[in-house]
């Protein structure tokens, strides 16, 4: 239980759904401004909570990590993150896949996202979300999220952004 706790806070705080010096891929792209293009930002988290849904002492199916957070671009603080990670496969032990949920928050809209992700013994393997549409601005948004954990809160995000 203890190893699949401090993997989730790792593997979901990608994001699971953004710190340091996130310098951005493209001058076209952002999200504050609801441009296409590709950007860097680090989702620091906030707030999680592990919900164990059995009561059992260790991991099963339909457990839930829930975490938030704030969104940075460089220093500069431009919106805040939730999502909710769901254990939908547990075999062997020291293997699950994680299937997330969440929105990333910016002063002129959402983004939603979605994705599955195995963890394994050595951690979480490529992190990728599908930006499912969103809000506002971000109504017709399309792209994906690729997530690195740069440690166990904060989460470096490329989001490559399309309409």
């Amino acid at each position: 239980m203890r190893h699949f706790k401090r993997v989730c806070w790792s593997a979901a705080t990608g994001l699971a759904a953004l710190l340091a010096c996130a310098h951005p891929a493209s001058a076209a792209a952002d999200p504050t401004t609801g441009n296409e293009g590709v950007v860097e930002l680090v989702a620091r988290q906030v707030q999680a909570s592990f919900v164990d849904v059995d009561g059992s002492s260790g991991p099963s199916q339909g457990d839930e990590f829930v975490n938030s957070g704030d969104l940075f671009r460089g220093t500069e603080k431009v919106g805040t993150y939730g999502q909710v990670c769901t254990l939908t496969r547990l075999v062997p032990v020291d293997e699950f896949d994680l299937l997330c949920q969440g929105s990333l928050t910016f002063p002129l809209g959402q983004l939603t996202l979605t994705g599955r992700f195995t963890v394994t013994g050595a951690g979480p393997g490529n992190i990728d979300f599908a930006i499912t549409g969103g809000t506002d601005r971000f109504h017709k948004a399309r792209g994906f999220i690729h997530a690195v954990n740069i440690s166990e809160t904060e989460t470096q995000l490329t989001v490559h952004l399309s309409r």
